[in-house]
């Protein structure tokens, strides 16, 4: 027992001897650092100012979109860039799938059929080659996607327009084409 005590002493003038060799050293300060500030200051600073502009993501969000729905007529007007000239293509049909919701990462998939193939073409809604999407026909469905529209004929294929009232109603019509 008397070992371990002189073991504890031993161990504790070691501590105190090494705390008292700990000799604090300030770092030469240049004509760069200012005086006044410390780390800690500029980033309690830096957490305080806000910023008013927008980020890259809302920036490039558009504000004008209408509410798409699948089932929809839609044209979408597409800028294409060929050579050293611009112009405007509208590709006019119905929307089958509405994907990863109206964000910067939303995209619509619009089918038509052009001499009995049909075509289907997948576009991000906030793309900023798509100039603008009009909604020509809106309809009622009671799925969301459309899938089965690409191999459903005659009867089957036809979805029941729906005709959107000023306080957000729907009244039911069938589609006479």
């Amino acid at each position: 027992m008397a070992e371990e005590t002189q073991k504890e002493e031993n161990i504790e003038t070691q501590e105190t001897e090494s705390t008292e060799e700990v000799v604090e050293v300030e770092p030469e300060k240049t004509e760069i650092d200012t005086p006044a500030e410390t780390p800690e200051e500029v980033v309690t600073e830096a957490a305080v100012v806000e910023v008013d502009e927008p980020g890259i993501v809302e920036a490039n969000l558009k504000k004008a979109l209408p509410q798409i729905r699948q089932g929809d007529m839609v044209k979408v007007y597409q800028k294409i860039k060929e050579k050293n000239k611009d112009r405007m293509q509208v590709f006019e049909g119905q929307v089958l799938a509405m994907k990863h919701g109206k964000g910067v990462t939303g995209t619509i998939t619009v089918r038509k059929v052009i001499s009995g193939v049909g075509v289907e073409k997948i576009f991000p809604i906030h793309s900023p080659s798509i100039d603008k999407i009009e909604i020509i026909k809106q309809t009622k469905t009671r799925r969301a996607k459309l899938y089965y529209l690409r191999t459903a004929k005659g009867r089957k294929a036809k979805l029941k327009t729906a005709v959107h009232g000023n306080n957000g109603e729907e009244t039911k019509e069938t589609a006479g084409e």
